[in-house]
């Protein structure tokens, strides 16, 4: 279900950041699951899932691995009683930035696999799989394109992570 729904996610989002005329104007969830499956077909629903669960797993990694570092760290440095909410805060914002950097490839990777359109001349979508995607950008914008949104993105992720570990 995660995929679909990333799929309608993305693509609704970033429909009227296109010019006009590749726009494709859906009207809502809805739309964007009929017109999918009878435009595109059902896999369409999952282009963009060998980034989003390579980056679910990443975010596992990162996240539960430097936590507990961090609020350690932050104990000590700043001499903050060991998972006192504002040590859990800042080990948890963090934390949240060291998994940001390590996804944010795989997170842009996903959206632009989740968004394509193939191309008008020879019916071939521009991504095939995660690391294809990662070298045509990288050799196209250069790898800091993937970093493009960063903020916002670090400000989901690391407000995610003391949501978590918080409440």
């Amino acid at each position: 279900i995660s995929c679909p729904m990333e799929v309608a996610v993305v693509r609704m989002s970033n429909d009227r950041t296109l010019p006009l005329d590749e726009r494709r104007n859906y009207k809502g969830v809805v739309d964007v699951a009929n017109r999918v499956v009878k435009e595109e077909g059902v896999s369409a629903f999952w282009r963009g899932s060998g980034p989003f669960v390579t980056r679910a797993m990443m975010v596992g990694v990162f996240q539960v691995a430097t936590l507990d570092q961090f609020k350690d760290i932050y104990a000590s440095w700043l001499d903050q009683k060991k998972n006192s909410v504002p040590n859990v805060f800042c080990a948890a914002m963090t934390s949240g930035l060291i998994y940001s950097v390590a996804t944010m490839p795989l997170e842009a990777s996903k959206n632009r696999m989740a968004s394509q359109k193939p191309d008008p001349k020879t019916g071939l979508l521009p991504y095939t799989g995660t690391l294809q995607t990662l070298r045509a950008v990288t050799q196209k914008e250069g790898f800091f394109a993937f970093y493009n949104g960063f903020l916002p993105y670090y400000l989901r992720c690391g407000g995610h992570t003391v949501t978590m570990f918080i409440f």
